[in-house]
This record gives C-alpha cells, structure tokens and sequence, in this order.
C-alpha cells in the first residue's frame, strides 16, 4: 500500500528508475543549483538586489529617512514622494520634466505614441536587437499603433549614413544606449552626435532607451545632462543599474510629460500608492549612482584579467566583448556547450565559494556560448590576479583543460 502511495504522489517504487526529468525541469533543477551556489558564495562580482531573499531586499530601505522626510504623507495616484522623485530625476537629466511609470515598456510606449501624434508618423526607426524588439512580444504594434522599421539588424551600434539612407520616412529614431543585447555597446560621442544630427535632416524626434544611460558618462566623458539633452526625450529605468524594486521615468519637454500622465492613467499605470518602489529609487539615485564610474573603470580591470585568465589556463580561444567594456556590463564567449560551462560555473561556486560567473549562458552556435558579467562594488575587492586566478580555476573545469 505504501509503494502504491509512494508512486502516485510521484515518487519511485522500490526497484523501479525515476522517470527521466522534462527539459523544462532539468534546467530549473540548474537555475535553482546557480541561484543557491551564487547565494552561499563567499565572494562575487556582483550582489545582485533582483535575487536576495526578500528580507534583503527590504532591507534596501534602511536610512532613506536620510533623503525624504518619512512624516510626509504617502502618495497618492503619483503625488507627494512620486513628484519628488520625477523633479530630482528631470534635474539630473536636464529636462523640463519626467513622469515616473511602473514599467519601462509602459513609458516607451506612451512617449512614443505622444511623439507620433505631434509628427503625424507612427513609424519608429529603431535597432533589430533594440528591447521593444525582443522582449516586448510587439507591445509597439499590437498595443499601441506604432510601426517600428529596423535600421539595422547587425551587432553594432546603427551609422548616421544607415539613418540618413533609411528607403522610407520615419517620427522617431529610437536609440538603445547601451544596446544591450550587442554586448551592452556605446558609439563613441562623435558617433552619437552624427546619429542625432541624420535623425533631424529626416525631421525625425529623436528618443533614448536610456534603461542603463546612468552608466555611459565614462564612456562618453559626458554628465548625464549633456549626453540627455542630445535627445527629444528619454526612458531611464530604476532598477538594472541602481537596483531599486522597479519603475522606470520618462523626463523630456513638459507638454510631453503632461501628455504622457494622461495615457500613463490610460494604460493602468495610475497606480494607488508606489512609495516603497519610489523610496528604493531615491535610495539608487543617492547611493549607487555616485559609484557607478568606479563600476565601469574596474569592469575593464576585470574584463583584461579574464582573459588572461583563460589563456594561461590553455583555453584554445575566449572572447570577452566588448574588449575594453563601454560599461559595467559586457560578455564572455567560450567555445564549449551550454551545458558544459554552465556545470563548470556552479562547480566552482560550490566548490570554492567564488562566483565568478552568476548569469546563465545562451548557447550561440554549435559548442558555442555566451554570458553577461556583471561588475558593481563587490568586485572591488577583486585584484586582477584574483580574476585570473579564478578564470583559470574555472576552465580547470572544462573538457580537455587541466588544472
């Protein structure tokens, strides 16, 4: 009766294999093990806020007493704390205003539907790999009438001469920057200067999917305001750089702002109270957005100490794209099996308390894959002797290398 029970709950009778594991739950059984091991993990190049434990992630408001007066009221359908957050953001971006929304993909869609009714052109000229693309499942299209059109569809940032070529009119150039899916890639300011400049010869606003533009001031050698005042308007988001809950603000002329609090409130994005996502942003915006340039120059420390990491480990050949990182994020290709580099990288976690790779890797080809490297203050205490050391105690853990 026990061994009847046993199987029907799911569970083997004595003498019988376990059925073999679906697809789906063999790769949670491994996203489970990655996201355990990177937990238990003495040292990594990054704590990431998106996965602590929720007592950790509360614990983010701790001392926001510090920047916004707690006896204030709490918010109401975007007042009070909200409008505090929205004037501090269009101060940093040098814009007349900024709405704050509950998602980026609800703010890109609304800015950009306001600019096509003042153009008169619902078209968006945009990247292939840019995010409405790839991860909006045609919110552009489907939800709000706009036509996005591909400027490009190669792995690199679009040309001016590709802009001021585009076969057909265009509202809106959308620029992604960085643009992550390329490998988190920048143009260079004259690059950027001349994309802006061929948007306008083709009476074109021009819109910054600037989700992580918080990060590209090194890069640019530009303050935020300059590098935003080269667009109409701008989308920042709250939480891939700085770690807040969520959210994402729109900041760009007021008519537009006024506009867009209208279709936010049309779109379900009048949310009753938001003060403890609003309260984690300001905690962003005053305790991690100073540190961000400090991210980006040791990212590039790390980024040159992995790979020579992997060559004194004999790995026959690795990437890390871009060489020198734009921002603080980037990409590590190797020529090995999703399945190989994954066990790889939470042995090691497991094994020798460090992470030093923490995302999940995309197979790209035949024995090919690729992962994203995250660089923000626990990499600090990482020298490049303690990258190239971890590199090449990771490949140890390959097919064909030895330790």
């Amino acid at each position: 009766m026990h061994d009847t029970a046993q199987h029907s709950a799911g569970q083997p009778a004595d003498g019988e294999q376990p059925e073999p594991l679906t697809e789906e739950e063999r790769l949670l059984r491994r996203r489970t093990r990655r996201i355990d091991a990177y937990r238990k993990a003495e040292r990594t190049l990054a704590r990431l806020e998106m996965l602590a434990p929720l007592r950790e992630r509360l614990a983010l408001l701790d001392g926001v007493e510090e920047f916004y007066d707690l006896d204030e009221p709490g918010d109401l359908y975007g007042n009070g704390v909200v409008e505090a957050l929205e004037e501090k953001v269009a101060a940093l971006l040098g814009k007349e205003a900024a709405a704050f929304f509950p998602t980026g993909t609800m703010a890109q869609q609304v800015a950009l539907r306001c600019w096509a009714g003042r153009t008169g052109n619902a078209t968006v000229a945009l990247h292939a790999l840019a995010h409405p693309e790839v991860y909006e499942r045609d919110a552009f299209r489907e939800v709000s009438g706009l036509r996005p059109v591909q400027v490009t569809s190669e792995p690199r940032m679009p040309s001016a001469d590709e802009v001021r070529g585009f076969p057909e009119p265009f509202g809106a150039l959308m620029l992604e920057l960085p643009l992550r899916d390329a490998g988190y890639l920048l143009p260079t300011w004259e690059e950027l200067t001349e994309l802006v400049a061929a948007a306008r010869e083709r009476d074109a606003v021009v819109h910054f999917d600037g989700a992580r533009l918080w990060d590209t001031t090194v890069h640019f050698g530009r303050p935020l305001d300059e590098i935003a005042d080269l667009a109409d308007s701008v989308y920042v988001s709250f939480y891939k750089s700085l770690q807040a809950f969520g959210g994402a603000a729109l900041a760009g002329p007021k008519t537009l702002v006024e506009e867009a609090k209208t279709w936010r409130h049309r779109y379900g994005g009048a949310v009753f109270q938001q003060f403890p996502t609003v309260l984690s942003a300001l905690a962003g915006l005053e305790r991690e957005l100073p540190r961000l340039p400090e991210y980006v120059t040791h990212a590039r420390v790390v980024a040159a100490a992995l790979r020579e990491g992997f060559a004194q480990a004999g790995v026959a050949w690795a990437r890390v794209f871009p060489e020198v990182p734009h921002t603080f994020d980037f990409q590590v290709w190797l020529p090995y099996g999703v399945d190989e580099v994954s066990e790889a990288a939470i042995r090691q976690s497991e094994e020798t308390g460090r992470a030093l790779f923490v995302n999940p890797w995309d197979e790209k080809g035949p024995g090919l894959s690729m992962t994203e490297v995250y660089v923000r203050a626990a990499a600090l205490e990482w020298t490049a002797e303690d990258v190239r050391a971890a590199a090449a105690d990771f490949a140890t853990r390959l097919p064909g290398i030895s330790g």
